[in-house]
């Protein structure tokens, strides 16, 4: 993955509609989903295979909030090198497909929608559409988040 510390920081006037990212990709096994879910989601078909198959889902299955972990790591890491951070101000989550052992996600994101401040110019509120696909070309997260996100105006003039 990409270093953070190196990468082009990216401001508003960077980030128009229509703007595509590309992240790395990350590879899931059985242990690192067990050990998130017995951390944060300790539910049967995160932490038993035997329990796992007996469930809706067949099999052992990362939490959804593991997969939106994963896609905020590769989001931070090699996909939006945001000046300031990756900074949410709300969104929205959706799930369509389970994450499994031995999937290999990515995250395309694209900017949907993006206005300067009239209240604050030294920043703007995007829009970014990020769906985190498996090695299939699968979807397995789809995420609508409000970024809040620096102009260069104000450090030009600082």
């Amino acid at each position: 993955m990409g270093n953070p510390d190196t990468a082009e920081r990216l401001y508003l006037e960077d980030l128009p509609k229509g703007r595509r990212f590309t992240t790395a990709s990350v590879s899931v096994d059985s242990e690192a989903i067990k050990a998130f879910a017995a951390s944060f989601d300790p539910q049967p078909f995160h932490l038993d295979e035997a329990a796992a198959e007996k469930s809706f889902f067949g099999g052992l299955v990362a939490s959804g909030w593991h997969t939106a972990s994963l896609t905020m790591r590769l989001l931070v890491t090699s996909g939006l090198p945001i000046a300031g951070g990756v900074i949410g101000a709300g969104g929205e989550v959706q799930w369509p497909r389970a994450v499994k052992p031995g999937d290999e996600l990515h995250a395309v994101c694209e900017v949907i929608d993006a206005k300067r401040s009239a209240s604050r110019p030294d920043r703007g509120m995007v829009t970014v559409r990020t769906e985190t696909l498996n090695q299939k070309g699968e979807v397995v997260q789809i995420m609508t988040a409000r970024l809040v996100v620096p102009s260069r105006k104000k450090q030009a003039s600082a």
